[in-house]
């Protein structure tokens, strides 16, 4: 789709591939801060860590996804924020022996790794 916007001469693989993940990353986080819901431990941290990150990774595959005008200051800082945002959550559903924390966790670190690779390149 972005390949499609008319202000796209050539496309960055990099932003798109961190874009798309994102938008899975966001998903996978607030299945995994529903399922700690249901846990009978005490998971707020985890619950907030994934919220959060979600809608870190929601807004940054939405920004990234927009080729209209330029804001690349905005772009780099949540591209950046992702990363840190990602790390953290991860970190903290590293924690815990859920297999949904597992598998939050992995695709916070790969969500993590695919922006630092999108940086420079923004």
């Amino acid at each position: 789709m972005i390949a499609l916007h008319p202000d796209v001469d050539t496309l960055n693989e990099e932003l798109a591939t961190a874009a798309r993940h994102a938008l899975f990353c966001a998903a996978l986080c607030t299945s995994c801060a529903d399922a700690c819901i249901a846990e009978d431990e005490d998971m707020r941290q985890c619950i907030r860590a994934c919220l959060d990150c979600a809608d870190v990774c929601g807004a940054t595959a939405r920004l990234a996804m927009r080729h209209t005008g330029s804001n690349s200051a905005v772009l780099r800082t949540m591209v950046e924020t992702c990363v840190i945002t990602c790390e953290s959550c991860a970190e903290e559903c590293g924690r815990h022996d859920h297999e949904h924390c597992r598998l939050c966790a992995e695709m916070c670190r790969e969500c993590a790794s695919d922006c630092r690779q999108a940086f420079p390149a923004i």
